[in-house]
């Protein structure tokens, strides 16, 4: 089966290293044309308000992040931009193991899966696969 590669991906996780070792891993898989990275949740936020900025088809999401965390800016993005925003779909990955911040994503329904950092060639292709649904 032949997979439709994503637009674009968000990857937003405060450190660069993950950043960079998590794109490096999305690029390797040719699955995504455009892969943008942030450091900073209000960042990312601020590139979603921006006039014609490209949609985005996943986003990757750090739960612990300095000034603002995952949670903190997927709720921002929810009462910004309400239904625009549901076509995204949000993947925590993380390296918290807290049951409470399981439990808390699996309120947000524009969070589609719960994993443990780092992103694996095999994990962003079943993610591909799951979205190509």
């Amino acid at each position: 089966m032949s997979l439709k590669p994503l637009e674009t991906v968000l990857l937003v996780d405060d450190s660069t290293l993950d950043n960079k070792l998590h794109a490096r891993v999305i690029n390797r898989t040719g699955l995504a044309k455009t892969v943008l990275t942030f450091s900073m949740a209000e960042d990312a936020l601020a590139y979603l308000r921006e006039p014609g900025a490209i949609p985005v088809d996943l986003i990757l999401l750090d739960i612990n992040m300095p000034r603002m965390d995952g949670f903190e800016m997927l709720e921002a993005t929810v009462r910004e931009f309400g239904d625009a925003f549901d076509p995204s779909v949000v993947v925590m990955l993380t390296t918290s193991l807290d049951p409470r911040d399981q439990e808390r994503a699996r309120s947000f329904s524009a969070i589609k899966d719960y994993f443990q950092k780092p992103l694996t060639t095999d994990r962003f292709t079943e993610l591909v696969e799951a979205l190509n649904g």
